[in-house]
């Protein structure tokens, strides 16, 4: 949706090239204005992400908003079938990505450090994953609740341990409660590209891009050590399972947010993969 407290009907800029209205009829956004903005901010500061609706006028009967609840996040968002990315320049490795709604720079992060990647469906079973025999496996970002996922949890379970394993943002959810630890929701979420992450390992701090309602309860990590939290409210920013060849995290380093960027986390990726092969020839 898109609310705004005054519209603008005659753009003058030289480069528009169509009013506003027309790109969100097109799109199927729904809009609305003359909203005090202010106050909504004010309201979500104080009560936290809250259910909502895009109307003409206040409805009656609120039993709607009251009764709504997110399902099917991840299916709506996911590709309808498995396909292939190839690597910028020589093929180095093979990764699977499991589409739980990702980002297209996830991708391109990828085949431009020589990765072929190949993208599958969020409910792939394990078996069909290891069958393409990958170097590496991706858990990319995704919406929604991530405990609703019950049978891609399992799917990762039978990964962990198998081949090195990347996770990002709703990936680093399902990794974290397939090891058997739990999640949250937050009350205001992490949103936006400036969101402060501290290496408690080194004690560097990165601004980072974020987007998610729910983290990972710290005290819950099992088989795990956590690696960065959020230095605005100390939760959980991205955990490493050494034993396991995994390591996971809440924000998007291929995001390219601040000055100091997390994209180093893909180049790490691609050391553990190395690794990986190293040890078996």
């Amino acid at each position: 949706g898109y609310i705004v407290r005054e519209y603008c009907e005659n753009p003058s800029n030289f480069r528009c090239e169509y009013p506003l209205k027309k790109f969100l009829k097109d799109n199927g956004i729904p809009a609305i204005c003359g909203i005090d903005t202010r106050e909504l901010t004010k309201l979500l500061r104080e009560e936290g992400v809250t259910t909502a609706k895009i109307c003409y006028e206040p409805p009656v009967d609120l039993k709607e908003l009251k009764d709504f609840v997110l399902s099917e996040a991840v299916p709506a968002v996911s590709c309808g079938k498995a396909y292939k990315v190839l690597s910028d320049g020589e093929k180095r490795f093979s990764v699977a990505l499991i589409d739980y709604g990702a980002k297209q720079n996830i991708i391109r992060s990828l085949t431009k450090r020589g990765c072929e990647v190949t993208v599958v469906p969020y409910d792939t079973s394990a078996e069909d994953i290891l069958a393409i025999k990958p170097d590496g496996i991706m858990l990319s970002n995704g919406p929604g609740n991530p405990e609703d996922n019950t049978k891609s949890i399992e799917q990762i379970k039978k990964l962990i341990g198998k081949v090195p394993v990347f996770g990002i943002c709703l990936g680093h959810q399902l990794t974290a409660l397939a090891m058997g630890a739990k999640t949250e929701k937050l009350k205001y979420g992490h949103r936006g590209a400036n969101q402060p992450v501290k290496d408690i390992s080194g004690g560097r701090t990165f601004i980072t891009t974020q987007n998610h309602g729910y983290a990972v309860v710290s005290d819950s990590i099992k088989n795990g050590v956590l690696r960065y939290i959020n230095a605005n409210d100390g939760s959980c920013e991205g955990i490493v399972y050494p034993d396991k060849k995994c390591f996971t995290v809440q924000f998007h380093p291929e995001a390219c947010a601040g000055p100091h960027d997390t994209d180093f986390l893909f180049d790490d990726f691609i050391d553990m993969m190395g690794e990986k092969n190293n040890a078996q020839g």
